[in-house]
């Protein structure tokens, strides 16, 4: 799904904007932007209509300037979506939250970070569009990954089981998020309801379930398929910090 790449531009350049060192132009008049107000605005096009829609044009529009205004703050597409993407995560889970969390348990703290990265991947459903196969490090990013770390300070797991331990529990965040997001714009997509589209599969299924070919599947609740879908995260959270607590309490 992914149709974006992080680190894909100037990844000097981006690194500068992630760290504020490049936040006013070198010369020019007086600037009336900054790259706070290019991302906000970046970040608001791409919630309404879609990762596909942002370009720099387009928030240049959105901010009633002129495109190559926009160059002297920000080089290029690529080095902005560096630039929202980090913006974005610093809503996943704050420190405020994090230190109302001091003092529960190592899985209560992964359930917190988990359901916080699943309602942010829902408000901004473009950010599973774009690949982090190579994550530039900003200071939200950073700031996001030391509190997964903190979560697992006292578990008694190696530096490589935590890392592995935060690709596990986002893995099933962004799985489960991403199931959710596509189902829901199936219609939009298609033209095709998902009533009328399942609809067209009953005289079929009906036929072929007379047969006794498929004598498991025949003798399923169908009403669970929804079931499954709609627990299909807490399902697989659970399950995935079931098995951490095992490792975790063999250290112990």
């Amino acid at each position: 799904m992914a149709t974006e790449y992080t680190g894909s531009g100037d990844v000097t350049a981006s690194l500068r904007l992630l760290w504020g060192l490049d936040d006013r132009p070198s010369r020019g008049p007086k600037p009336s932007l900054t790259v706070d107000k290019i991302a906000a605005a970046g970040i608001e096009l791409a919630d309404e209509e879609g990762l596909a829609a942002l370009s720099m044009r387009r928030v240049a529009t959105k901010l009633g300037v002129g495109t190559m205004s926009l160059y002297r703050y920000v080089p290029s597409k690529a080095e902005l979506i560096d630039v929202i993407l980090d913006r974005v995560v610093s809503d996943a889970i704050t420190h405020e939250q994090m230190a109302e969390l001091e003092g529960e348990t190592w899985r209560e703290k992964l359930i917190s970070i988990a359901h916080s990265g699943r309602r942010l991947y829902l408000r901004h459903p473009w950010l599973l569009q774009i690949s982090q196969a190579r994550p530039l490090v900003g200071p939200n990013a950073l700031r996001s990954f030391d509190r997964y770390l903190g979560a697992l300070r006292d578990t008694g797991l190696t530096t490589v089981e935590k890392l592995n331990t935060i690709s596990l529990i986002d893995g099933v965040v962004t799985s489960s998020t991403l199931a959710i997001i596509e189902a829901s714009q199936a219609a939009e997509r298609t033209g095709t309801s998902d009533e009328d589209y399942w609809a067209a599969h009953t005289p079929y299924l009906e036929k072929i379930m007379t047969t006794g070919d498929y004598p498991n599947i025949t003798a399923l609740d169908w009403n669970a398929f929804e079931q499954a879908m709609a627990t299909s995260f807490e399902y697989s959270l659970e399950r995935a910090l079931d098995g951490l607590a095992v490792l975790i309490n063999s250290r112990r």
